[in-house]
């Protein structure tokens, strides 16, 4: 029998690893807490994890009951799923939890079960919630439903996965990297018109003409522009007429929302949240209560508008008749959680 050769961790520079890949104690919070609990007090987000937002708020919303069905809808890191599977208690009830995200949910689904989550009461589908209908088809109504928008910060940190204008890695922006085209090939795919217009629908970008005139020109040129760092650096020199006690600001800004306009149309992420909100009502039980999350203002608009007319046509018997924002405290200890909107609707 071969001899399993060990393998030695990655060495560093300095006092603390820098890159992704070397945070090798936020890559495992189990073992190292004391580390974990560090960063975070710090403000910051341990590599490799997702802090989830406005938890307590969420289970005022949804009371969950033993002996319900639930509905996770973007199971992410999982820590919503298990909040809520811990108010199933003595195991009675069941939580279905739905991604498209191939690499982050398999660590996801391990880790509650390596919490004691069996299947008999947490269930995962490999699939994206558009398809919240099959899901019933197959198992039934559900009598709450939480749909968290945002990206996960394990996707957001992760250099090879193209989501962050701050860190060097590949042009893609999938949530799902074994479908569809990249960030990279959709500009390649595309004029500069539909660009411009894809930046100002997508996040209201005030420099889009020049950005698009930008990235076309050196795109003409051979610049591939298949890498977050050469994004961001035409942007810079898209915005050169700011002035300069502006410009940090300015480039930072538009960068986040050039990079969500991109992620918004590769994941096709209105169209899909359109086509949740119109199903939502059919696969909700009487009485069942929904939660969804949004981190910018086109989402809310859709959830908005999708819940007010729900409640107009009798689908809902309530709504909620405002948004409700994460505590100063949470904002302070988790800075992802600044842009959050919680609304919720009842089923008539």
């Amino acid at each position: 029998m071969e001899e399993k050769q060990h393998k030695r961790r990655v060495h560093y520079s300095g006092k603390y690893p820098k890159k992704f890949e070397e945070k090798y104690k936020e890559h495992n919070p189990e073992k190292y807490a004391d580390t974990v609990a560090r960063v975070i007090s710090k403000g910051s987000t341990p590599a490799g994890m997702h802090i989830s937002i406005m938890v307590k708020e969420i289970l005022d919303v949804l009371k969950i009951k033993p002996g319900e069905q639930g509905l996770d809808c973007t199971l992410g890191y999982g820590g919503h799923t298990r909040k809520m599977l811990e108010k199933l208690t003595d195991g009675k009830g069941c939580i279905y939890g739905l991604d498209v995200d191939p690499i982050e949910s398999e660590k996801t689904v391990k880790r509650l079960r390596d919490a004691g989550f069996s299947e008999d009461i947490f269930k995962f589908r490999l699939t994206n919630f558009a398809n919240i209908d099959k899901i019933a088809d197959e198992v039934g109504k559900f009598d709450f439903v939480l749909a968290d928008l945002g990206v996960s910060s394990m996707q957001i940190d992760d250099p090879s996965r193209g989501f962050s204008y701050k860190i060097d890695g590949p042009l893609d922006l999938r949530l799902d990297p074994t479908r569809g085209e990249s960030a990279a090939e959709r500009l390649h795919n595309i004029t500069r018109d539909e660009f411009v217009g894809m930046m100002i629908e997508n996040s209201d970008e005030p420099y889009a003409e020049e950005i698009a005139d930008k990235v076309f020109n050196l795109m003409k040129k051979g610049d591939p522009m298949d890498t977050t760092t050469s994004l961001r650096k035409a942007i810079e020199d898209a915005l050169w007429k700011v002035p300069k006690e502006e410009k940090k600001d300015a480039i930072k800004k538009s960068c986040a929302r050039v990079f969500q306009s991109l992620r918004i149309d590769v994941n096709s992420e209105f169209e899909v949240l359109y086509t949740f909100l119109e199903k939502l009502p059919t696969i909700l039980n009487t009485g069942a209560r929904v939660a969804i999350l949004t981190f910018h203002s086109g989402e809310d608009r859709l959830v908005k508008k999708a819940f007010k007319e729900g409640l107009k046509v009798g689908l809902y018997s309530d709504i909620s008749s405002d948004v409700i924002r994460p505590s100063a405290e949470e904002c302070r200890v988790n800075p992802r959680s600044k842009s959050t909107k919680l609304r919720w609707a009842i089923k008539a």
